[in-house]
C-alpha cells in the first residue's frame, strides 16, 4: 500500500494543481455523506440519554462523550496518518463512527444506558473525523488559498448536516418498523452514512494529499535547498505561537458552541416542542456551521486570519444573548440564536485552521495537527457535560449568556499576537 501511495505522489509532483482539484471533489463527497452521520448524536443524542436515565442533569454526557472518544480518534487519525497518509487515517475514522453507531442502536434496543455510553464514545471517532477531512484540503493548497480549501471541505458537510436533522422523525419512524425506539433512528443513517464516506475515502482519495505534499516539498528542496531551509527555518521559528493561538481560538469556540447546542433540543422539549421542531433548529444551527465557509475562507484569505478569529468572537457574544433571551416557545428566535452560534463556530474554525496549517511543517503538520484536534474535542466534552448540570442548577437562558460572555476570552489573545507582528 505504502509504494503504491508514493507512485501516485510522484506522479503529481511537476503539476499537483489537478491532483488538488480532484481530492477536493472526493473530499466533498465524503463530507456530504459524512455530514448526515454527525448529525445523529447532536439531534437526538442528548433526548435518548434523557429517556434511558430520567433525568435532565446528565442530558448533556452524550455529548461529552461522543466528543471525548472525538479526542482519542484525533490522535489516532493524525498518528495514522503522519505514518501513512490521509487516506487510511479518515477511512478508519470513519468505520469507527459507523461502529458506534451500531452500538447505540443496540443499546436503545436493550435499554442499556452503559452500553450507550460506550457506543457514544465509540461514535465521536466521526465526528473527529470529519473535522480531520479539513486538514486534507489545505495539504496542497498554497498558503494564499489555505483557507479557501479548508472551507471547500466544510462546506461539503452542509447537505448532509442539514438533511440529517430534519429526517430525524422519518428515520425514527422506519427504525419503530423494525423494532427499534425511535429516538435510535437517526443513528441508524449515521451508521450507514460513515460507512459509506470510509468507502469513498478508502477507494478514490488518490494520490493521498499529504504524500503528495511531502514528495512536492521534497522536489522543491533539491531545486533550491537553500531557500527551502530557511522557509522551513522560519515555519519552526514561528510555529510555536501559531499553534497555541489557533489552538486557543478552535478550543474556545467548540466550547461555546457544544454547550450551547447540546441542551437546546432539551430546553425545547421541556417547552412542549416535539423532535421535529427540535430537528429543524438543528439543522439550521448545523447549516450555519458549515454553508459560510466559502465566504469564511474567502474573507480569511483576503482580510487576514486574526480579523476573522476576532469576528467570531462578537458572533458567539451575540448568540448567547439572543438564546439567553428567546422566549422558549419561540422557535424562530432560538432557530436564529443557534444560526448565529453556528456561524461564531464557523468563524473561528476556519481561521483557527488557517492559522495552524501556516504554522506547523510538513514533517510534523499531521501528527500536531491531531494533537490540536484533541484539545478541541476535549473542549467540546467539557461543554457538553457541564451544560446538563448548569441547565439542572440554574437555567437554559444562564447557560447561554455564560457562554457568550465567555467566548470575549479570545479578544485578549488575538490583540496581543496582532501588537506583537
Amino acid at each position: 500500500m505504502t509504494s503504491t501511495a508514493a507512485t501516485d505522489a510522484t506522479a503529481h509532483i511537476s503539476d499537483p494543481a489537478p491532483a488538488q482539484r480532484r481530492i477536493l471533489r472526493v473530499l466533498v463527497a465524503s463530507q456530504v455523506l459524512s455530514g448526515a452521520g454527525l448529525a445523529a448524536g447532536v439531534t437526538v443524542g442528548a433526548l435518548l440519554a434523557q429517556h434511558m436515565l430520567g433525568s435532565t442533569s446528565l442530558a448533556g454526557l452524550p455529548s461529552a462523550l461522543f466528543t471525548a472518544g472525538s479526542a482519542l480518534a484525533a490522535v489516532a487519525v493524525g498518528r495514522i496518518s503522519q505514518a501513512r497518509g490521509r487516506r487510511p487515517g479518515l477511512a478508519l475514522g470513519y468505520l469507527t463512527g459507523a461502529v458506534g453507531s451500531a452500538g447505540v442502536i443496540a443499546a436503545a434496543v436493550l435499554d442499556n444506558p452503559v452500553l450507550l455510553f460506550l457506543a457514544l464514545f465509540v461514535y465521536g471517532a466521526g465526528t473527529a473525523t470529519n473535522l480531520q477531512a479539513r486538514y486534507a484540503g489545505a495539504d496542497l493548497a498554497t498558503p494564499g488559498r489555505r483557507a479557501r480549501a479548508v472551507s471547500t471541505v466544510l462546506v461539503a458537510t452542509t447537505l448532509g448536516g442539514v438533511a440529517g436533522p430534519n429526517l430525524a422523525a422519518p428515520t425514527g419512524t422506519f427504525a419503530h418498523t423494525l423494532g427499534v425506539p425511535n429516538l435510535a433512528g437517526p443513528f441508524l443513517l449515521s451508521g450507514v452514512a460513515y460507512g459509506l464516506a470510509a468507502l469513498v475515502l478508502a477507494l478514490w482519495l488518490r494520490p493521498d494529499p499529504l504524500l503528495l505534499a511531502r514528495a512536492v516539498a521534497r522536489a522543491e528542496e533539491a531545486d533550491a535547498p537553500t531557500q527551502a531551509g530557511a522557509a522551513e527555518a522560519a515555519d519552526g521559528a514561528d510555529g510555536r505561537g501559531g499553534v497555541v493561538l489557533g489552538a486557543l481560538v478552535m478550543v474556545l469556540t467548540q466550547l461555546v458552541m457544544v454547550a450551547i447546542m447540546t441542551m437546546t433540543p432539551v430546553h425545547m422539549h421541556d417547552h412542549g416542542h416535539g423532535t421535529a421542531a427540535s430537528g429543524l433548529v438543528i439543522a439550521v444551527h448545523i447549516g450555519a456551521m458549515y454553508l459560510p465557509s466559502p465566504l469564511t475562507g474567502w474573507l480569511v484569505d483576503r482580510y487576514g486570519r486574526l480579523k476573522v478569529a476576532a469576528a467570531s468572537a462578537g458572533t458567539l457574544l451575540a448568540a448567547g444573548v439572543l438564546a439567553a433571551a428567546a422566549p422558549g416557545d419561540s422557535v424562530g428566535l432560538l432557530a436564529l440564536a443557534l444560526a448565529l452560534l453556528g456561524l461564531g463556530w464557523n468563524l473561528g474554525l476556519v481561521a483557527g485552521t488557517a492559522i495552524i496549517t501556516d504554522a506547523v511543517p510538513l514533517a510534523t503538520r499531521a501528527k500536531t495537527q491531531g494533537l490540536v484536534d484533541v484539545c478541541i474535542a476535549l473542549a467540546g466534552a467539557t461543554g457538553g457535560m457541564a451544560s446538563g448540570v448548569m441547565v439542572a442548577a440554574t437555567s437554559y437562558p444562564a447557560l447561554a449568556l455564560t457562554g457568550g460572555v465567555l467566548s470575549l476570552a479570545l479578544l485578549p489573545a488575538v490583540a496581543a499576537t496582532a501588537y506583537r507582528r
